[in-house]
């Protein structure tokens, strides 16, 4: 059974940075690509970057400079480095994993960690 487990949500103020973590179990980390995804009040979950095992990464174009999502291998570890936070960025955020990276079907969740951004 895969299990995704985040952490490092909570408040922060505007213009902080934050990292999130999300430690995968049950499956070779190194075979899933790993996605970071949120869902704010009110509003749907959107994608915001996914990180494939050789390196590649793709950003949602909205975070492109402001959000990283790097993996730690030896960790099974999977983060999300976010700067200069705003108070539109408060959403709970998602870990998720699958074989491809299109995040359709066959996608591992996490539970999700809140960040919420004070003005």
């Amino acid at each position: 059974q895969v299990q995704l487990v985040e952490s490092g949500g909570g408040l922060v103020q505007a213009g902080d940075s934050l990292r999130l973590s999300c430690v995968v179990s049950g499956r070779a980390f190194s075979s899933l690509v790993m996605g970071w995804f949120r869902q704010a009040p009110g509003k749907e979950r959107e994608f915001l970057a996914a990180h494939w095992n050789g390196g590649f990464t793709r950003y949602v174009d909205s975070m492109k400079g402001r959000f990283g999502i790097s993996r730690d291998n030896a960790k099974n570890t999977v983060y999300l480095e976010m700067g200069s936070l705003k108070p539109e960025d408060t959403a709970v955020y998602y870990c998720a994993a699958d074989d491809y990276g299109t995040f359709t079907t066959g996608v591992y969740w996490g539970q999700g960690t809140r960040v919420t951004v004070s003005s």
